[in-house]
């Protein structure tokens, strides 16, 4: 009876494990669902990050117990373009409770926008245990869970950052030398018509380039097309069939880009963790940099016949 006991537990587990984790990606523990942020949003070890486009949506309602960082001041150089330093990534880890072995929780509007740009920041300085609850605050608020204005005071600790690893992260020399090498795959992840220079910018947001287009040879698979409609991943099978089915291919090295980079480290998030690709790296200067180089080449086709060639 007890050995009957002790296999259903285990069995238990197992099942509770695959519910919660989504096991079919290939590194499938960088993703925790709702149900388990609700249970573990107050577990000493572990610390929740919202991080939205909006601002102000932390401020509205938030998951109990959790922060908020603005991406517009705390997660970038506020004097010159570039991502936090060292200093101030340590100075607001310690600020925010989170040392070196915090299990640390993003998540955002917008199916984790700018969630997926903290987790490619912090993955740069080493952070060990750094996870994106599916789905954002979309499926928390559509799932009634409850929600607080109430702001907490975390306990300040000290934070050791790594050096960054530039190895996840791409400029503007390698990406002009990637247009002509065999073996990249740059992937513009903008909607359609920023791709082909209809408009500069999504709806709402401020144009910052000074010409329209992409990046020549560049595939456009929008973002969003990697989400379904509750804001959570697609399927393994699902995003293997989005990207290689357009070309983009394991045995790649993979370039993503967008205006700011916030969007493509959302693609470089599902090729690297989700679906295993081992060179992807994200062009965060991106249309911003390229559309406002003198010089710099553009086109605004669509990419179908590019398509199809790379996918033969």
């Amino acid at each position: 009876m007890i050995s009957h006991c002790r296999n259903f537990c285990v069995l238990l587990n197992f099942l509770t494990f695959k519910l919660l984790f989504m096991p079919d990606y290939a590194q499938p523990d960088v993703l925790v669902s709702t149900e388990w942020v609700d249970q573990h949003k107050f577990d000493p070890h572990v610390v929740v990050v919202e991080v939205d486009v909006d601002t102000q949506a932390y401020s509205e309602g938030h998951v109990p117990g959790s922060l908020g960082w603005n991406w517009q001041t705390q997660l970038c150089d506020t004097l010159r373009r570039d991502v936090i330093n060292k200093p101030e990534l340590e100075k607001l880890l310690g600020e925010s409770g989170i040392d070196n072995d915090t299990i640390l929780i993003l998540y955002g509007d917008n199916n984790n926008w700018f969630a997926a740009w903290a987790f490619w920041q912090l993955k740069m300085y080493g952070h060990n245990d750094v996870r994106i609850m599916n789905g954002g605050r979309k499926k928390w608020l559509a799932e009634g869970r409850v929600v607080t204005k109430d702001v907490i005071a975390p306990k300040a600790t000290t934070y050791d950052a790594k050096q960054r690893d530039e190895s996840i992260r791409s400029y503007l020399m390698q990406v002009q030398k990637a247009m002509d090498t065999s073996g990249y795959s740059l992937v513009d992840v903008r909607s359609a018509d920023e791709f082909t220079g209809k408009i500069l910018s999504p709806p709402g947001l401020p144009e910052t380039c000074q010409r329209g287009g992409h990046i020549p040879g560049a595939i456009n698979i929008p973002w969003a097309q990697a989400c379904n409609e509750d804001g959570t991943f697609k399927s393994r099978e699902d995003l293997e069939k989005l990207y290689m089915g357009k070309g983009i291919k394991p045995e790649d090295n993979v370039i993503a880009y967008c205006r700011i980079g916030e969007r493509s480290s959302h693609t470089w998030f599902v090729l690297k963790y989700l679906l295993g690709y081992p060179n992807v790296s994200n062009y965060d200067g991106s249309w911003t940099e390229w559309g406002n180089l003198v010089g710099a080449p553009v086109e605004k086709e669509a990419s179908t016949q590019k398509e199809k060639q790379m996918a033969m």
